[in-house]
């Protein structure tokens, strides 16, 4: 996997991807490779590579982030009945680029 997954295949068009919600800086799309039932992934458009490196400068961004992963969240408990909204960091974090995962149901496979 690239060190940075969401800037080099998914912004750059490399791999396609099914989007959930698009704005000018947010972009939230159905995982690739998913590991439960729904997956969808939450991104801001600008390379920031973690929950933990966020700036002042990047408050605003993080709100339009949060306001999308927001209007997914109620999307899928409408539909699942339920979801989770997970952020990893450190080595948990396989792409170094912030991302949010939007998620339903029981795992598809192990970790």
């Amino acid at each position: 996997m690239p060190e940075d997954f969401y800037c080099e295949e998914v912004l750059s068009g490399k791999t396609q991807v099914t989007k959930v919600m698009e704005t000018e800086n947010i972009l939230a799309y159905y995982h690739t490779r998913p590991f439960w039932p729904t997956h969808i992934v939450a991104i801001p458009k600008k390379h920031i590579s973690s929950l933990i490196t966020l700036e002042e400068s990047d408050n605003e961004l993080l709100l339009e982030l949060l306001g999308v992963i927001k209007k997914v969240s109620a999307k899928v408990k409408e539909e699942k009945g339920a979801c989770r909204v997970i952020t990893n960091l450190g080595e948990y974090q396989d792409s170094k680029h912030l991302h949010w995962h939007i998620v339903s149901g029981k795992p598809l496979r192990e970790e």
